[in-house]
């Protein structure tokens, strides 16, 4: 099983309920710095940062995605890679879809593609590329 961990850089608990409410994904855990057992150094990481997420999960349906703020500062860079999700039904791809979309960017409209019912790309707010489908039946 390979779970995707995802790197904020400082906006891990915006992205976390923003997750939360565009997929209606369920909140696993939170952690955060400060309460680590063995705390990280300070000296290497931004001020303030011992308030920020070390590790959070949640799912969507059985898949979990893990997301942390890391221990820099910059901007996150997400680029080579896209999370897929699949969906049994077109109006629930459609929706997670628009919300994902909400101060993103459409990479590819959602619609009907050959190789699946439903199928869009868009880039969330925080530069996390989607892929949205809805796979066709089995020998559709």
């Amino acid at each position: 099983m390979i779970e995707p961990c995802l790197f904020f850089n400082g906006r891990c608990e915006e992205a976390l309920r923003f997750y939360e409410q565009a997929f209606g994904a369920k909140i696993e855990t939170v952690s955060r710095f400060r309460e680590s057992p063995v705390p990280p150094p300070e000296e290497g990481m931004p001020d303030g940062w011992m308030d920020k997420i070390m590790h959070a999960s949640f799912l969507i349906g059985d898949a979990r995605v893990m997301l942390s703020d890391g221990n820099r500062g910059e901007p996150p860079q997400f680029s080579g890679i896209a999370l897929n999700v699949n969906f049994g039904d077109e109006g629930e791809a459609r929706r997670v879809f628009g919300r994902l979309s909400e101060g993103g960017q459409v990479d590819m409209p959602i619609g009907p593609a050959f190789y699946a019912a439903c199928f869009g790309m868009v880039t969330d707010r925080f530069g996390v590329q989607w892929m949205v489908t809805v796979p066709l039946p089995p020998g559709g």
